[in-house]
């Protein structure tokens, strides 16, 4: 498919299933790995990594079949980004050209059970990352370069992330569309304020269950945080950037 000059595969949705299929069936071989080694418990798939990685293959080839040249594609190493309230904060995919930071991405999952610690976990990462990298922007640390950020959660789909969860707030009422929300209208509502804040440029949501007959399945809770139009603003991003080179 080609879009104003950009290419979008037309087999993404395959790719995207193919990503899923990779992040279940790495993270159960790595919890059966943990287990094997009389250590297991929840923890072991979460601190093996590399369970995202198909995102990142998906990522990475729609842009160098956009003509990106691979030299400014960081992500296996040198992914380390200055901060204005820590050093530095790793990042899972940055894309520098000529010493300009273009683009970074936050890549994340979360399965059950302990969605609610997890939740706001994730959410306060997610805000504090950005709120450090674009203070660190206004000092002037990415000389002048004007960042897009991405962000993407694929989120288990099961009782406890789709059943509405109460509420505990004695001293004041929350924001009406929090009311009777689930985990997943929760992180629809937090992906689509980062970017109403513009805190991040686009944002992804997508929940899959943990089905073994179909590790590949998920499901796009809203058409706004789809993965089309994530990667569509990342191309426009770096289409913009060209531009401002003279297209280079």
């Amino acid at each position: 498919m080609l879009m104003n000059d950009i290419i979008i595969p037309y087999d993404l949705d395959q790719r995207i299933s193919g990503a899923i299929n990779f992040f279940w069936s790495t993270r159960s071989g790595q919890m059966l790995r943990q287990a094997a080694s009389e250590a297991y418990d929840n923890r072991g798939a979460v601190s093996g990594g590399k369970q995202l990685d198909g995102f990142i293959a998906i990522i990475v080839q729609i842009l160098l079949e956009n003509g990106l040249d691979d030299k400014h594609i960081f992500y296996n190493t040198k992914l380390e980004l200055p901060g204005y309230y820590r050093p530095s904060k790793k990042w899972d995919l940055l894309i520098v050209d000529n010493e300009q930071l273009v683009l970074a991405v936050e890549l994340k999952s979360q399965v059950g059970p302990s969605f609610g610690n997890n939740f706001n976990n994730r959410t306060e990462e997610a805000m504090g990352s950005a709120l450090d990298i674009w203070t660190a922007y206004r000092e002037g640390v990415f000389k002048n370069s004007n960042p897009w950020l991405g962000y993407l959660m694929l989120l288990e789909d099961c009782p406890g992330s789709s059943a509405p969860v109460s509420i505990h707030s004695p001293h004041f009422e929350v924001m009406k569309e929090f009311e009777n929300s689930s985990y997943i209208k929760r992180y629809a509502l937090f992906c689509k304020k980062l970017v109403l804040e513009r805190q991040y440029h686009a944002a992804c949501l997508l929940t899959s269950k943990r089905a073994q007959e179909d590790y590949g399945n998920y499901s796009i809770p809203c058409d706004r945080l789809a993965f089309l139009p994530f990667i569509t603003s990342m191309l426009a991003a770096i289409l913009a950037h060209r531009a401002m080179k003279g297209g280079g």
